[in-house]
């Protein structure tokens, strides 16, 4: 606690004001992860809420942040976590989304598994839990990288199809594939070729966190457990 006061003290504002700043912060990340389905929450967007104040100070939209992220998990149970930087890919070349997103966050819940199911999980949005969790896996099985063409030939088998504009519960099955690459489940990625350019999707950071990884890998293991006691039974 002292490190904090030692660190405000070289601001020019009063605790007022920063308080003001942290809260203005919190509703932000709020409203933003609701508002846009969870997707990342650029570092430059947040500085730029602050320093939009008339606050010029350099090193004071940092210390806002981290003062928002520790008020954040202490009071609504969620870490604001930063998403790591885009690691080389298996094509030997930084993906452009990645890098260019390098620096956001993501909001993840800290809340026990029992109490987040019970007071915070939207059942409501369980098909696109599921949707995520089928893409991730085959992806997973396929190595981490598959071409675009081979992802929707292993989704037609579920009776998900390229075309599909008007899903029953997923809507435009292309838009939610690639509301998954904005969400940083996945990454997509042009990659060029003797036969032209062909679209490559990889498992992205929120895949690769060890938490979703451990429960994707459960979801894997349930399935293939689920097919051989059908075959057993057979």
């Amino acid at each position: 606690m002292s490190g904090s006061f030692e660190e405000f003290a070289q601001f020019d504002i009063s605790v007022e004001e920063k308080d003001k700043l942290v809260g203005e912060v919190i509703r932000y990340v709020l409203f933003k992860t609701e508002q846009s389905s969870g997707c990342p929450i650029k570092r430059e967007d947040l500085t730029q809420l602050i320093t939009g104040k008339n606050y010029r100070q350099r090193n004071l939209p940092a210390f806002v942040i981290n003062e928002a992220r520790k008020k954040l998990e202490e009071i609504f149970g969620y870490e604001m976590k930063e998403l790591q930087r885009a690691r080389l890919s298996t094509t030997n070349r930084f993906s452009q989304q990645a890098t260019a997103d390098a620096k956001s966050y993501i909001l993840i819940s800290k809340l026990p598994p029992k109490a987040y199911k019970e007071c915070v999980e939207d059942k409501s949005k369980s098909h696109v839990t599921g949707f995520t969790f089928v893409v991730m896996s085959v992806i997973y099985l396929a190595g981490g990288n598959i071409t675009e063409e081979d992802l929707w030939r292993h989704l037609r088998r579920l009776g998900l199809m390229q075309t599909d504009e008007s899903h029953p519960v997923l809507g435009n099955l292309k838009l939610a594939l690639e509301a998954l690459v904005q969400q940083r489940y996945v990454h997509k990625e042009k990659v060029s070729g003797p036969e032209g350019n062909v679209i490559h999707y990889e498992l992205a950071e929120r895949a690769l966190d060890e938490d979703i990884n451990n429960r994707m890998k459960e979801y894997i293991s349930k399935i293939v457990q689920k097919d051989i006691n059908t075959v057993d039974v057979d």
